[in-house]
Formats: C-alpha cells, structure tokens, sequence
C-alpha cells in the first residue's frame, strides 16, 4: 500500500447510528450487506431507553456498514466511541468498541471471528462496532426476558417512553428481534 491509499475501515451498525450517526465521520452510504449477528433489545441505556446490543443468546440478523473517514483501526475505534459517549475515556472506548485489524491481524469484542471473516471477504482492511454489554443498569451482563423489557418500559415517564419508541422505530427494518416484535404487539409500535 503506497502513502496516498486510503485504508478501508469500516464501521458496523444496527440501531440509532444508521440514522443518527452524530459525530462518526462516514465516507458514502451504509450498505445493507452487513455481517448477520445476534443482536437484541436488551440494554438499557443512560436515559432508560432499550437499545440494541450483540447477545450471544439472540438470534441472527442482517446489519449494515459504512466506510470510515479513519486510516488506522484506533482511530476509527475513537471516533466511534466518541459518538457512543460523548465523554469517553480510551479505557472506556477499550472496553466498549469492537474492532479487527487486518494488518495486525488482532480483534476484540463480542463476535469478533464472525466479524473477521465478513471483513476479509470485503478486502477491508479494519472494521469497528459497538461492544456494550447486554443487560439492565443494575445487572449489566445479564441477558434480560423480553418480559423484562416490557416491564421496563412500562415504568417509564412519558418523555423517557417517547424517546424509547423512537429508538425502536428508527431501527433499520430488517433488525427483527424477538423483543422487536414483543414490544411491538406490546405498544404497537411498528
């Protein structure tokens, strides 16, 4: 690779970054033929949302990618992070985005191998995600029912419950979870 080619990091994405990427600097649209993950309604965020995460448990389905303005896996992961938390440490950004660097041919974060082996096929040369752990804010790491999450949304003031439909509904379509569907018979929320 000579100075002047542009390395293609790519980030991976399933829920609000599709549509509200903030401060992740893109290079053209998101693609729809992410690698499929098991991916569910299963964390609850700082504002009592349910948002999207990677759960080991969770069925298989499609994501999207984009190509990163980034020409090194780092900082691709910063950016990233930056855009999870505004006030991300690089230990947090460390524990909390996923990555693979083909040229150091190291990764880490939750299905990390999957991710590896979709990346290579594309000739990409680094790829990052958001790794957050499943769960509620008192039992991070612990897969929560999909009675759980309705419960939890049912406990929510209107503004809190408001926000939560919106995450839920700005999810791409095709990011059909069990718990999409429950909340969805649940609250009509389509």
């Amino acid at each position: 690779m000579t100075g002047k080619e542009q390395r293609r990091i790519a980030c991976i994405g399933w829920g609000s970054l599709i549509e509200h990427p903030g401060c992740l600097t893109t290079l053209g649209a998101w693609l729809a033929d992410g690698p499929s993950l098991p991916v569910e309604f299963a964390r609850e965020s700082n504002d009592g949302r349910i948002t999207l995460v990677i759960c080991p448990q969770a069925a298989r389905v499609p994501t999207r990618w984009v190509l990163l303005n980034q020409t090194d896996v780092p900082a691709a992961a910063e950016n990233l992070g930056r855009r999870e938390y505004a006030e991300a440490t690089p230990k947090w950004i460390s524990r909390s985005i996923g990555w693979w660097d083909h040229s150091t041919a190291e990764q880490h974060g939750a299905e990390s191998d999957t991710i590896a082996a979709w990346a290579t096929e594309r000739e990409l040369d680094g790829v990052v995600w958001t790794n957050l752990p499943c769960g509620f804010k008192s039992s991070r790491g612990k897969m929560p029912s999909g009675e759980d999450v309705l419960t939890h949304l049912r406990s929510l003031d209107a503004s809190a419950l408001e926000r939560a439909k919106d995450y839920v509904r700005t999810a791409p379509v095709e990011v059909d979870t069990a718990y999409r569907r429950q909340i969805a018979a649940h609250f009509g929320w389509n």
